[in-house]
Formats: C-alpha cells, structure tokens, sequence
C-alpha cells in the first residue's frame, strides 16, 4: 500500500504496480506500437521509392519518432494514463498526488522512454524498477509520476449489527428524509468497525455521530438509550423502510395490509383477543340500548375527553464516557 498523502493530509490507498505487470503491460504496447510502425513503413517504403536514400531516410526517422514516441505519447495523455497495455494489466499512470497526468507528464515519460526501453532494450528499466521502493522507472522519477493498480482485491462488505431487541420498531415515527447519504455512510462505516476501535474513541465518535443525526432529525435524543443502540436502531429502521418501499409492505410491520393493533400493551399484529372489540366495530355505550334488527342504531352520545398535557422531554445529548 502506497503512503502517498494529498494537500487535505489524507492518506492516498493505491498500490503500486511492481515490475512483473508493468512489464507485460509495456510488451503488449510494444506490440501493438511495432506491429503499426512496420506497417507503415512498408506503406511508406512504396510510397516514397522514387526519392533518394537521404529523403527515405528522413521519412523512416519522422515515422520512427510519430509511432514509437509520438503516440504513446498521445494515448497517455489522452487516456490519463491508460494505455492498451496498462488497460489489459489493471494499470494506471497517476501523478505523485494520486491525480491524474498530464501532456507534460507523458512527455517526459515517453522521451526518457525512448532511453530506457528502446534503446537499451528495457535494462535501464528494469533496474531502476528493481531498485525504486515504488517500482518507479526514471519516466517516473523525471515526471513525478507514479504506475498504480487499479484492480484491487474487493473488500467483503461488513453488515450493520442489529439493534439491541427492546429498541425494535421504538424510531417508526422518526423522520429520516433530511438526513445526508454521508451521515448514513459514516454512520454504516462506524457501526461496521466499532469492534477494531478502542473503546474511548468508539464512544466518542458514536456520541458525535449521533448528535449529527439528532439535529438532522429534529428529535430530542432517547433518555437511557447508548449512541451505538441508537445508531443500530435508526439504521434498522432506515433499512425496514427501505425494504419496505421496494419489496412492499413487510408482513408483521406496522401498517402493514394483514396486520392490526390489537389493544395497548399488545405488540403490533397481534389480534385482538377475547371480550375487546374489534378495531372499525360500533362500541356501546353505557346505559344504551342494544340495536334492533332492522332498524338503524342511533348515533352514541360520546363525551368529550380532555387531551391529556404532553410530557416535556429533557433535551438531553449524547456524552461519550469521561
């Protein structure tokens, strides 16, 4: 892994590519650039033999420099570092920053290309390769440039952990539509890798996060409740909506068609049990008469309920342990 650091102090992850691959990659450029000078020479040769030895021999040095300097050149610039050959192996041709090249980048390479690959038939190559720490030739050394691979090994993605039972289907009425799809990707990102943190700092940035995601919210943050328990809650919750709105409705879900809310205390989609009416049902009241066959029951009398006062919520946050 490459140690390269950009302007914003963040470590670059690009590996370098070792001599084994770009060689093959520089032997399949070779082949194709060889194979399109001698067909042009041939088609230069019986174009230009009527000329005189002198005249062919400018025309045989201008098509060397065109096909074997001019158009890796060109391709390189082009491509931002990707040429056939690099292309096939997985390559790249990346500034010392990790960015991408430019003409003047290509130029050096390519001219000092013509020393180190062509005219010594690759051993300058090879050796500064072998001896550069980076496996830099010295078209990358003069150029500031560096090959990396860009077919890395793809990383097994981690899954969320689930929340903690008694926190099941608690955030149903949480709002979720302002929070960023980065807040959710460092959020994802944390919860995968809490286990390899130290304990303080995985506390300390579980608080943040979840203060993040209180103030996009707009909810006061659960009294007793762990940030990571709630992260794990919001997230799970986030991810039932998700299924949810691209499978349908999950069965067992609140709201969800074949499920009712049975009586309080009851946990969603149980029915309703014995001597408690059904949810839609007319309720009698008190000192009312029964319904009469065929004749329609007189609308309920219901008293007035006062609403009950709304608890105020402590505006309590997240604080990692000291």
């Amino acid at each position: 892994m490459s140690d390269l650091v950009t302007g914003d102090a963040v470590v670059l992850g690009l590996r370098p590519a070792r001599l084994p691959s770009r060689g093959l990659a520089i032997v399949l450029d070779l082949i194709v650039y060889v194979t399109g000078y001698v067909l042009l020479s041939v088609g230069l040769a019986l174009a230009t033999s009527s000329l005189d030895d002198a005249a062919q021999a400018a025309v045989g040095v201008a098509s060397f420099l065109l096909l074997m300097v001019g158009v890796p050149i060109a391709v390189e610039t082009l491509s931002h570092g990707r040429s056939l050959g690099k292309l096939a192996c997985g390559l790249r041709v990346v500034r010392d920053d990790g960015g991408p090249i430019r003409f003047r980048h290509a130029l050096v390479r390519g001219a000092m290309g013509v020393v180190e690959l062509l005219l010594t038939f690759g051993t300058v190559a090879c050796i500064a390769s072998l001896v550069s720490a980076r496996g830099r030739r010295l078209g990358d050394v003069f150029g500031g440039t560096l090959v990396v691979r860009e077919r890395v090994p793809e990383a097994r993605v981690m899954p969320v952990p689930p929340p903690p039972p008694w926190l099941a289907g608690r955030f149903t009425g949480l709002d979720l539509s302002a929070v960023p799809d980065g807040l959710w990707l460092a959020i994802r990102q944390y919860l995968t890798r809490m286990n390899q943190l130290d304990p303080q700092v995985g506390a300390a940035m579980a608080a943040r996060l979840a203060d993040d995601l209180v103030a996009r919210t707009g909810a006061p943050p659960p009294v007793g409740v762990p940030a990571a328990a709630f992260l794990m809650a919001v997230v799970h919750e986030r991810q039932t909506r998700d299924a949810a709105r691209a499978f349908g409705a999950v069965p067992g879900a609140p709201g969800a068609s074949g499920t009712v809310a049975g009586p309080p205390g009851t946990a969603p989609g149980t029915p309703p049990a014995w001597g408690h009416p059904a949810p839609g049902a007319p309720v009698r009241q008190a000192g009312q008469p029964a319904p009469v066959a065929g004749r329609a029951p007189a609308a309920p009398v219901v008293e007035p309920v006062p609403a009950a006062p709304v608890p105020q919520r402590p505006a309590t946050g997240f604080a990692p342990p000291a």
